[in-house]
């Protein structure tokens, strides 16, 4: 293997427990805040966010926890098209309840309380939810992708301060629980790409993602045929996927790997989805 990783450590990471999504989205939204009340200023600029200040960011995502239980208790405040999300996020800075920092604060506090006790409460029968881009998805999965939030806004907010932002690889290996079911919604369906890749999470497990002319489906069980093999450190393989980082920045450092038998497909992976 070019990435000097065992082929032992990876696919045999079993999946997390609702109880285990449940407490790594409260604890990340804790450590966010924490994040947020070391900052200097509420009007802080994001540049990760263009136009967003701290207020605007921290407001986002106090918004989000109420939408998912409402999701997960049936509701239909769900984006259709990648296309529509810059706007609908937009008219959700705008018509925020508050431009307090701190009530902004104790609201994503108590949304975030409020959405783990109702996921908690299903228990083993956990719904399917609506998500942006189409997707249904477990009610429990879905924490994945508000995991993934407070771990990039966080980064952003973070840089915008001069300061580091670990990314526990764990963390990684719950949000892609969510990424692994929405993703096809977030596919052109009029591309006709069709191609097979390997994803390995470095300790983690492989994902593969199987692209047949503007659908997509994502495993973990390995195809005949594999056209391109990408080993990604998991802090890597989220600040590149949610637009943080450049991906030829992060090859170059080794952080990331691509070969295979089409090692061109390597530069176009991140391009196959739709950008928000």
């Amino acid at each position: 293997m070019p990435d000097g990783w065992p082929l032992g450590m990876l696919g045999k990471m079993s999946s997390p427990t609702t109880a285990d999504m449940a407490e790594a989205v409260s604890r990340s939204a804790e450590r966010f805040l924490r994040l947020v009340r070391s900052a200097p200023d509420p009007d802080l600029p994001i540049p990760a966010t263009p136009g967003w200040s701290l207020t605007d960011v921290v407001g986002h995502l106090a918004m989000e926890p109420p939408r998912y239980e409402d999701l997960a208790r049936g509701g239909d405040d769900w984006v259709r098209t990648a296309a529509e999300l810059p706007e609908y996020n937009a008219r959700q800075v705008r018509e925020l309840p508050t431009r307090d920092l701190q009530e902004l604060s104790a609201l994503l506090r108590r949304g975030v309380g409020s959405l783990v006790a109702t996921v908690l409460e299903f228990g083993a029968d956990q719904p399917d939810m609506r998500f942006d881009g189409g997707a249904k998805l477990p009610a429990d999965r879905a924490l994945g992708t508000l995991i993934a939030e407070y771990l990039v806004h966080g980064w952003d907010i973070a840089a915008a301060m001069g300061r580091r932002w670990p990314i526990d690889a764990a963390d990684v290996s719950r949000v892609m629980e969510a990424l692994v079911h929405i993703a096809p919604g977030w596919v052109d369906p009029g591309d006709t790409h069709t191609a097979n890749y390997e994803l390995r999470l470095r300790g983690q497990r492989r994902y593969y993602f199987e692209f047949r002319s503007g659908a997509l489906t994502v495993t973990t069980t390995p195809p005949d045929r594999v056209d391109l093999r990408i080993s990604a450190h998991p802090e890597s393989f989220l600040l590149v996927n949610y637009g943080r980082r450049s991906p030829v920045r992060e090859s170059v450092s080794g952080r990331v790997v691509a070969w295979g038998r089409k090692p061109w497909l390597a530069a176009a992976f991140n391009r196959r989805f739709l950008s928000p």
